[in-house]
């Protein structure tokens, strides 16, 4: 059967130059022109670093991205994944168009829309309904194939009683509703979607997901999409791409994509540490121990994990409540509790707890933890951290503990066998 290829990408790489606007000095740019009119190479496609955050580098050169090859059917939803400056972004601008590849070409069938950060091609003194019509115009839709769909749009971002208002005047929350809603509703070949769904409450971004796979599925429409929720990845996307330092890693089935990448975490990440302390109230910090021993990720199936968690406020709020999720290493939701932050933040240590874990309840396989934090009433999500904390569980003492390697799944079950 002959593939129905929508999007390919041939030999993609974008080189910047460190600490510039433009491409570099005049000096470099006159080289450039005079190797060209030779016929040659442009000289600077020979040096740069690799895409690497963690270190300081020799070149002023560095590749965002680097020898990207890949083909997307009709229908596929396809998940990107990888650590933050993986080059996950600069893909998919480069993918919009937004900005051109230093080498290599894409070849597209079909309309593109972006939603690649808040906001994503509206005007903020136009209003909410003035936006639709241009966004739907730049995508090449008649003013009456926009009308059709304008109820569609405005109902399902839910923000019909702003609709004539300025989006500048807009949350960011609201802005991400209607930039979706748009790019959904207005039939464009092939979605491409950043990060920019985590901006929105729970409620909508299982809005958002459902909506993406009836499109997908339904109606044939090719989906790219970038997320830190593996738990949404695993869901959505029927392929995956798994990015580091600019370069593939791993391609094809989502799954062994998601295995890939969880397994390649690294010892650094062992514990989480907030680095965005600006939210109203959020997560902190979480490690986890064992027998006083800190910051440890390996356990025994009778040992007893602790999970200490610091949870801090820049502001009073109420009715919210904590989360806490163990995920499989491939994103799966395994075991959640819930409790009210104020349940859970008493005692003399008013903004820390431990939670004590049983590890002979898990089978032996790794994990990871999922915290969140959120309004009780509203569902609003003050913090939500994925896939954190990797842990591993090693079996002892029983029948399958001699067979390293083996999966076995995720819990130990409890039975009694009679004869």
């Amino acid at each position: 059967m002959k593939k129905d290829i929508i999007l390919k990408a041939e030999n993609i790489s974008k080189q910047y130059r460190l600490g510039q606007v433009g491409t570099g000095t005049l000096t470099h740019d006159l080289n450039r022109w005079w190797h060209q009119v030779r016929g040659k190479e442009n000289p600077y496609l020979k040096i740069g670093d690799t895409n690497d955050r963690s270190t300081k580098g020799e070149s002023d050169y560095v590749w965002a991205l680097q020898d990207i090859n890949f083909e997307v059917e009709r229908g596929e939803v396809l998940g990107i994944i990888g650590k933050n400056g993986a080059g996950k972004s600069t893909l998919l601008k480069i993918l919009s168009k937004v900005t051109a590849p230093t080498t290599g070409s894409i070849k597209s069938r079909g309309r593109i829309a972006s939603l690649l950060e808040v906001g994503t091609g509206f005007n903020g003194e136009m209003t909410g309904r003035e936006n639709i019509f241009l966004n739907g115009a730049i995508l090449g839709m008649t003013k009456k194939e926009i009308a059709s769909k304008l109820d569609e749009i405005v109902d399902f971002s839910g923000c019909e009683r702003y609709i004539d208002t300025p989006v500048k005047r807009y949350s960011s929350g609201m802005t991400v509703r209607l930039a979706f809603a748009v790019a959904a509703f207005l039939e464009p070949e092939i979605l491409v979607i950043d990060e920019v769904l985590a901006v929105g409450d729970a409620e909508f971004q299982k809005k958002a997901i459902g909506k993406m796979g009836d499109i997908s599925k339904s109606e044939g429409r090719t989906i790219l999409f970038v997320s830190h929720q593996l738990g949404a990845v695993a869901t959505l996307c029927t392929k995956g791409m798994l990015l580091d330092k600019g370069g593939i890693i791993d391609y094809g089935n989502i799954s062994k994509v998601l295995t890939t990448y969880t397994e390649s975490s690294n010892s650094k990440e062992l514990s989480y540490v907030s680095l965005d302390k600006t939210k109203d109230i959020f997560i902190n910090s979480c490690a986890l121990n064992k027998n006083s021993i800190s910051h440890i990720n390996d356990f025994l199936s009778n040992d007893i994990m602790s999970v200490e968690i610091e949870i801090c406020k820049n502001k009073v709020v109420n009715n919210v409540s904590f989360s806490f999720t163990i995920q499989s290493n491939t994103g799966d939701y395994l075991s959640t509790f819930v409790k009210t932050i104020d349940q859970l933040l008493v005692g003399k240590n008013n903004n820390k707890f431990t939670i004590d874990i049983e590890c002979n309840i898990l089978a032996a396989n790794n994990y990871f933890l999922r915290l969140a934090i959120f309004d009780t009433s509203t569902v609003h999500v003050y913090d939500l951290q994925e896939m954190i904390c990797p842990f591993k569980i090693n079996d002892i003492g029983s029948d399958m503990a001699r067979f390293e390697g083996v999966n076995y799944g995720y819990y130990n079950l409890k039975y009694n066998i009679t004869y």
